[in-house]
C-alpha cells in the first residue's frame, strides 16, 4: 500500500486534485469529511466540544455549528490547541481504520488540511503540495466561495507558509491555471510516478536508472535528501545513532549521478538486519547482493582483504521519481568514516573535487552504451581505484 498526503492552503484546490485521483483509482481519505463524521450528533466528539465550548455551538437542529465553534477557536491560540486536541485523536482513530480496510496494492491518498502544520509528512511515502500563491488564493476564497476577507486572512495565517509546504513537497502541483492543467499533471504524476511507486514498495523491488549520467549540481537534492532523512528516522527510531546525507550530491556544486546517497549508522550488523523490514514498508528494499563495500588498506589490514571490515546492508529507494541508496553501517567502520571523511573533504578542498570530476567524468564516458549492471562495473571500474587512495587522503585531511 503506497501511502500519499495531499494538502495546500485554502482556496489551492486540493479537492481538485483528490477528484482526479480518486478517478484513476486512489482510495481518497478526507480529513475533513472524517473531522465532521467524528462531531456529528450523537457522537463522543460533539459531546466533548460542546463540553468545552458550551451549548452555543449547536446549531438549531442539534448539529455543529460551524462558524461559531471557529468564532471561538480560531481567534485564540489556547481555543484553538483545546478544539484539536478533542478531534485530532478522532480524526486519527478513524483515519488508521479506513487505512487498515483499504486493498495492500492500494494508492491511499490521505487529503490533510494541516499536513505540514502537524508535521505528518514523514508519515507518508511521498508529499503532494497544491501550489498557489497566497494573494491568488485569498482572492478566490472571497470572490468565489465568499468568505469575507478578514476571516479568509484569519484562517491562512493560522495554517502553514508557502514556504514551509514547499519544504515538504515531494511533488509540487502549481494550481495557478486553468483546470485543464493541473488535471494532466495529476495525470502525469499518476502514470509515472505513483502507479510504478506502488509496485515496487508492494514487491520489494528498488527503483533504478539503467544507465549512467553524471548531471550538473541540483540545488534541491540536499531538500531533498532531508525529506528522505525525516522518513528513516520514522522507520529506524532509536536503532540508528545518525543518518547523514553523503555521497556527490551533498557536496555543493559538484556534478553527480542524480541518486542520492544516504549513510545511517547503527551499533552493529543485527541492527542493520533488524531494519530491514522497516525500511522496507517505508518505501526503501534491501539489495542483500551488496552486502559490503570495496576494501580498502587500513591499518587493521593493511593488505585490504578483510571483507569483514567492510559489510553493510544497503537499501534503495522504491520511488521512481527520486533514487536514491541507503547504506547502513557499523559505527566506527572504515566505511562509515570514510564516506563522512570523504563528504567533507570535497566540501572544503575545491582540488579534490575537481580531480573527483574528472574521474567520475571518465567512469561516465567508459560506461557509456551500456546499461544495467555493466554499466555500473563500467563506471566503478574507473572510480574504485582512485577511491583507494582517495581513502588514505581524506582520513589524512580529517585528522589534520
Amino acid at each position: 500500500m503506497l501511502r500519499i498526503g495531499l494538502t495546500g492552503g485554502m482556496g489551492a484546490g486540493k479537492s481538485t486534485v483528490a477528484r482526479v485521483l480518486a478517478d484513476l483509482g486512489a482510495v481518497i481519505i478526507d480529513s475533513d469529511v472524517i473531522a465532521r463524521e467524528v462531531v456529528a450528533p450523537g457522537t463522543e466528539g460533539l459531546a466533548a466540544l460542546v463540553a468545552a465550548f458550551g451549548t452555543d455551538i449547536l446549531a438549531a437542529d442539534g448539529g455543529l455549528d460551524r462558524p461559531a465553534l471557529a468564532a471561538k477557536a480560531f481567534g485564540d491560540d489556547a481555543a484553538l490547541q483545546k478544539l484539536n486536541s478533542i478531534t485530532h485523536p478522532l480524526v486519527g482513530k478513524r483515519t488508521a481504520e479506513l487505512i487498515a480496510a483499504a486493498p495492500q496494492d492500494a494508492i491511499v491518498v490521505q487529503d490533510i488540511p494541516l499536513l505540514v502544520e502537524n508535521s505528518l509528512a514523514p508519515l507518508m511515502n511521498l508529499v503532494l503540495i497544491v501550489d498557489v500563491d497566497a494573494e491568488i488564493r485569498l482572492r478566490r476564497l472571497v470572490e468565489s466561495r465568499g468568505v469575507p476577507e478578514s476571516d479568509a486572512r484569519a484562517r491562512m495565517a493560522k495554517q502553514a507558509t508557502d514556504e514551509q509546504r514547499r519544504a515538504v513537497a515531494d511533488v509540487l502541483l502549481d494550481n495557478s491555471g486553468p483546470p485543464e492543467v493541473i488535471e494532466a499533471a495529476v495525470r502525469r504524476v499518476w502514470a509515472e510516478r505513483l502507479v510504478p511507486f506502488e509496485h515496487n514498495l508492494r514487491t520489494g523491488t528498488p527503483a533504478r536508472r539503467k544507465d549512467v549520467r553524471v548531471v550538473p549540481p541540483n540545488p534541491e537534492w540536499p531538500a531533498q535528501a532531508q525529506r528522505l532523512i525525516a522518513r528513516l528516522w520514522l522507520a529506524c527510531g532509536a536503532a540508528a545513532s545518525r543518518i547523514d546525507h553523503i555521497g556527490s550530491t551533498s557536496v555543493p556544486e559538484l556534478p553527480a549521478k542524480d541518486v542520492i546517497d544516504l549513510q545511517i549508522t547503527v551499533a552493529d550488523l543485527a541492527v542493520a538486519d533488524g531494519l530491514r523490514d522497516a525500511l522496507g514498508k517505508a518505501g526503501f528494499p534491501a539489495r542483500a547482493e551488496y552486502g559490503q563495500d570495496s576494501p580498502k588498506p587500513t591499518p587493521q589490514d593493511p593488505d585490504g582483504t578483510d571483507l569483514a571490515l567492510w559489510a553493510k546492508r544497503l537499501h534503495q529507494n522504491a520511488d521512481p521519481g527520486r533514487l536514491a541508496n541507503v547504506h547502513v553501517r557499523v559505527d566506527g567502520s572504515p566505511g562509515q568514516q570514510f564516506a563522512l571523511a570523504f563528504r567533507d573533504w570535497l566540501r572544503a578542498d575545491a582540488a579534490a573535487r575537481a580531480e573527483y570530476l574528472e574521474v567520475k567524468r571518465a567512469g561516465e564516458a567508459k560506461a557509456a552504451g551500456l546499461t544495467g549492471h555493466e554499466a555500473t562495473l563500467a563506471y566503478l571500474d574507473v572510480k574504485e581505484p582512485w577511491f583507494d587512495a582517495a581513502y588514505t587522503r581524506a582520513l589524512n585531511w580529517r585528522d589534520r
